[in-house]
């Protein structure tokens, strides 16, 4: 072959030489740097991440809140935790608790028993504005280790229903009540264990003298399964020694009556306590004997509880939860979108959608999950939120649309919160709704009540009925069914609250031939293949418990927990529930 040519598939081509392919290539553009090139690559993210806030084009300060947001600066495990003075003391009063309540001693570990580990949880809490409130380190026994029948037995333990807390706080506004609040220090370190429990000796507090011993408990650690049950059993047993009153309603309500007729109101949740009541003298017993018995924290008046902000101004009471809804905007990165006025579209429907653009379930639900705890002072919200809820297996874009629309109508509407009115109506009433066939899949309606006392809702549902019904009066008999099953639990609660129910509980619906079913068996052939379960609503009209009575549409509270309303008719029934603004407080 001939210097300088080259041939390929029997073509003769002429090549540069080497000095010429020296010459071209010191010609070419200079090439950046791999790093300049990586910069200016336009990098997609992962269609996954969508949804999520990830941070850039945010400043210094923005970025550092946004990740405080997600991460935490306690300490997760001892080492780091001994290193600040802070969590030491905090340590400290911990175990200083758990000595003076006489929660354990140390002992040989039987033949044959098994210890339980224990570890220090530390977290730091916060006042309703976001302030540090106290640094706690809590001992936390390992008690999934913990076994069936050797171990431990029982371990229920009632709360208080947020429908009790809230109608005690409509019944104290209406009387003029001051609601106050008490915190029990350590709460599940008084109750007291029928098992044999072992627990190996705490990090940092090891006697040395003693290294095999192991502390038997006498009471309760937090982290057993039976903690719970044995701390309510406690409490409830020194409330009936003090001459309370359980309601057998609801287990943590508890009324002491005087001789003079004065009544003393208290509600238990775990270890937060409020009670409320017509006479100073009975409070000061009450809060004497409380911190004779236990270790408490008087908070005074009632103003945050349960992540639920009150406040108890001269002509009312408000409760919201502006807090959380704060923190909720900002861990879904809505802080900085635009608000809307309405929950959902007006008219508009929502379907499985199973065609739809698939999208992370978990983050679906972690929004579905915050927005249910917000409903607790929120009555707007409520049949939204319920509606997104049946979808959170499978979402689509469509379901999640549909929640931002619910938080950047939460953001126009942070300040918002039911206000119960100082001297308002005493007398409980209910409004009861259906939509006929709303869900487009199984199509079956969809009910909804409403419960007002002292011009604010105090107990609402917005719930899929379990049955398909065949006509409209049939949706609507059996959606008032439900509200009249929810009436008689309110007024055993308000008899023990010390309030009489002179005549029966209106409940206002818009159907007329519902109501003509509710005191006749009327239109049998209609009727006649409802459950019999349903027809449990004509008893009770004919004992005289409840009274249907007809209201037109525009007048039904309960229709904003069945459909998407118009604009006007929404904030219409809005004011109707008591949802408005709560004034600041400086």
């Amino acid at each position: 072959m001939n210097e300088g040519r080259t041939v390929t598939n029997g073509i003769v081509e002429e090549v540069a030489p080497p000095e010429t392919v020296n010459e071209r290539r010191l010609q070419r553009q200079p090439v950046a740097p791999p790093e300049t090139v990586n910069e200016r690559r336009l990098r997609r993210q992962p269609v996954w991440m969508n949804n999520y806030d990830v941070g850039e084009g945010l400043s210094e300060e923005e970025n550092e809140a946004n990740v405080a947001l997600f991460t935490s600066d306690d300490p997760f495990y001892f080492e780091e935790a001994v290193k600040s003075s802070k969590w030491r003391e905090a340590m400290d009063s911990e175990i200083k608790a758990i000595k003076k309540n006489k929660t354990w001693v140390l002992t040989d570990l039987p033949a044959g028993a098994k210890k339980i580990g224990v570890k220090w949880v530390y977290k730091t809490k916060l006042n309703e504005h976001g302030d540090i409130d106290k640094y706690k380190a809590r001992l936390v026994a390992k008690g999934y280790v913990q076994q069936h029948g050797i171990d431990y037995t029982e371990v229920f333990a009632p709360v208080a229903r947020l429908d009790t807390i809230r109608l005690i706080v409509a019944f104290a506004a209406t009387k003029g009540w001051i609601i106050y609040q008490f915190d029990v220090k350590s709460a599940f370190l008084h109750g007291e264990l029928s098992e044999e429990v072992y627990v190996e000796q705490p990090r940092g507090y090891e006697l040395y003298d003693h290294p095999q011993k192991v502390y038997k408990l006498k009471k309760a650690l937090y982290g057993l399964k039976q903690a719970p049950r044995a701390w309510f059993s406690r409490i409830e047993a020194h409330f009936l020694t003090e001459g309370f009153e359980k309601c057998h309603n609801e287990h943590t309500l508890f009324t002491k009556t005087s001789k003079e007729g004065k009544i003393l109101i208290v509600s238990l949740y775990v270890d937060d306590l409020i009670f409320t009541g017509n006479d100073e003298a009975m409070f000061n017993e009450f809060k004497s004997s409380m911190v004779r018995e236990f270790d408490m924290t008087d908070l005074g008046k009632m103003r945050y509880f349960l992540g639920i902000e009150i406040l108890q101004m001269a002509d009312g009471t408000y409760i919201s939860q502006r807090k959380y809804s704060l923190d909720v905007l900002k861990r879904f990165g809505i802080k900085e979108s635009n608000s809307v006025k309405n929950p959902i579209v007006p008219g508009g429907k929502v379907f499985k959608d199973q065609e739809g653009v698939k999208v992370d379930t978990t983050f679906f639900k972690q929004v579905v999950g915050s927005l249910m705890y917000l409903i607790a002072t929120r009555p707007d919200l409520m049949f939204v939120v319920s509606l997104i809820s049946r979808y959170a297996a499978q979402p689509t874009e469509l379901h999640l649309q549909v929640a931002k629309r619910v938080l950047r109508y939460l953001k126009g509407t942070t300040n918002f919160g039911i206000f119960y009115k100082k001297g308002g109506s005493d007398e409980l009433i209910a409004f009861t709704d259906s939509d006929y066939a709303g869900d487009l899949e199984d199509r079956k309606s969809t009910s909804g009540y409403v419960f007002m006392l002292s011009s604010g809702a105090v107990s609402w549902s917005s719930k899929k009925q379990p049955v398909v019904t065949l006509s409209t009066i049939e949706a609507e008999f059996v959606a008032a069914a439900s509200c009249a099953c929810q009436v008689v639990w309110m007024r055993r609660i308000l008899e023990k609250l010390g309030h009489s129910h002179g005549n029966s509980t209106t409940i206002f619906c818009d159907n007329s031939s519902t109501i003509k079913l509710s005191k006749n068996p009327v239109m049998h052939g209609r009727s006649k293949h409802i459950d019999v379960r349903f027809h449990f609503l004509r008893d009770l009209t004919k004992e005289g418990t409840v009274e249907l009575i007809y209201c037109g549409t525009q007048d039904q509270a309960a229709d904003v927990m069945t459909k998407p309303l118009k604009l006007e008719s929404f904030l219409k029934m809005r004011e109707l529930l008591g949802v408005r603004e709560v004034p600041a407080v400086n």
